[in-house]
């Protein structure tokens, strides 16, 4: 039996919205996961949970006096923020009460009629970031990312010294997250010199690239000067998302001695717009990735024997390409690689507790990225960069276009699914971005 399990994770359960019945779709009742959505993209924003095709709309549900467990200031609200600040307990207990109002039999027509007012079809709907995100951190926990990455931005050091014995990560830019779904705009900036000692070129990136990774959002939060313990720290992350850290190759690696990037990633950032919540994946739990022979233990505020039995995901992930060529043939999109969370060297708890190993406080809403999860296999390679060994390796696609890097029009969908013998299969919806050109340079 595994810990924290419900009546929520029961695969027998149906509910009334017919689409949330639907094996191959990604919100059945067992998903419930949180997002912030409008009528139309102008429309006021709220706090709704995803079933089937539809959106619930927690605060009309909560006017209506279908939605007791939380408060209305913490559902009326245009982010997730308020929401997340309550904690997993309260997420919990709202997550239950929406399971067994969405039910196929919730309790008197009544209560079905005034359930369907506050069901809104997501075809109508915009979607927008899920929180407001004060704080924004990327890590670099995926070691086939590492290796395969390192060999060609820093081959005369792949892997640094300290890999396997800290997290790794920096702080990134919060103002440009955005809902996948939207436009992404080339970036300019220095592109490095053609030869040694000559001087860098400005322009547009001519390496545009995404990555491939797992963001996850703050719950709670820590005050400032309290660490959060390794055994405590899965509890302090409400949710799940895809997340897309857009970069820019060449200003990349001309500009990232010594600090590490700045303009190739602040640029953007992209997020699936769903939350899909800590509970939700509670049956995808998995071990954490194996260390290798003669890896070191972490120190003792990075381990934990649940954790490391637990802590780890197993979610698939894919990611698709369309090109402007292909659509205007209607043609459809290709994948063009795989992976799973479960290639992860640190669990999202350890980063929990690496981050605020300092004192560093956490707010709740914060953003997480885990970096790029590239699996062992060339099929599994979670970035252009990698899997076209640094562009001198096209990738050619069913059409004849090629492409080493991304170029205009261009638009990359990430997509995840959960599965797991026993229980109903749960997606995340999409984290699209379609590349368009950089601005005029300015003077």
């Amino acid at each position: 039996m595994i810990d924290g399990l419900d009546e929520t994770h029961d695969a027998s359960r149906r509910s009334f919205v017919a689409s949330a019945n639907d094996p191959d779709g990604d919100f059945p009742i067992q998903n419930l996961p949180l997002g912030i959505f409008s009528r139309g993209p102008n429309g006021r924003r709220g706090v709704g949970v995803a079933i089937g095709d539809r959106i619930f709309d927690l605060a009309g549900a909560r006017h209506a006096g279908l939605i007791r467990s939380v408060s209305g200031d913490a559902i009326g609200q245009d982010s997730l923020n308020a929401l997340f600040a309550l904690g997993n307990q309260q997420l919990r207990l709202l997550r239950k009460e929406v399971s067994r109002l969405l039910d196929e039999d919730p309790a008197g027509q009544a209560t079905r009629d005034a359930l369907a007012k506050c069901l809104v079809p997501m075809s109508e709907c915009t979607m927008h970031r899920p929180t407001d995100v004060a704080n924004y951190t990327d890590f670099y926990a995926g070691i086939h990312h590492a290796r395969a990455a390192g060999a060609l931005l820093t081959p005369e050091n792949p892997l640094p010294a300290n890999y396997k014995w800290v997290p790794i990560a920096y702080h990134g830019r919060a103002s440009s997250v955005q809902a996948g779904g939207g436009e992404v705009r080339r970036p300019l900036g220095q592109r490095p010199p053609l030869q040694a000692g000559g001087a860098p070129s400005f322009g547009a990136c001519e390496r545009l690239d995404f990555e491939l990774e797992i963001g996850f959002y703050v719950s709670g939060g820590n005050a400032l000067g309290d660490p959060v313990p390794i055994s405590g720290a899965a509890s302090h992350i409400a949710g799940y998302s895809l997340l897309n850290d857009w970069s820019a190759r060449d200003v990349q690696r001309w500009e990232m001695f010594p600090l590490g990037p700045f303009l190739s990633k602040s640029f953007a950032t992209s997020v699936s717009p769903w939350v899909v919540t800590a509970d939700a994946l509670m049956p995808f739990r998995t071990a954490a990735m194996p260390r290798g022979d003669g890896d070191p233990k972490p120190l003792p505020y990075l381990w934990n024997d649940d954790d490391q039995a637990n802590g780890g995901l197993n979610i698939d992930l894919e990611v698709s390409l369309s090109t402007a060529k292909m659509r205007k043939a209607n043609e459809r999109e290709v994948r063009i690689l795989t992976s799973n969370a479960r290639y992860l060297y640190w669990t999202p708890a350890q980063m929990v507790a690496h981050h605020t190993i300092n004192g560093c406080n956490l707010k709740a809403g914060d953003l997480i990225g885990t970096g790029t999860i590239s699996g062992p296999s060339d099929a599994e390679l979670s970035s252009m960069l990698e899997f076209t060994k640094g562009g001198t390796q096209p990738v050619t696609l069913p059409n004849g276009e090629k492409r080493s890097f991304l170029l205009d029009g261009d638009r990359i969908t990430f997509r995840g699914r959960c599965r797991c013998d026993g229980f109903s299969s749960i997606g995340f919806g999409l984290c699209v971005g379609t590349i368009i050109s950089e601005r005029q340079t300015p003077n």
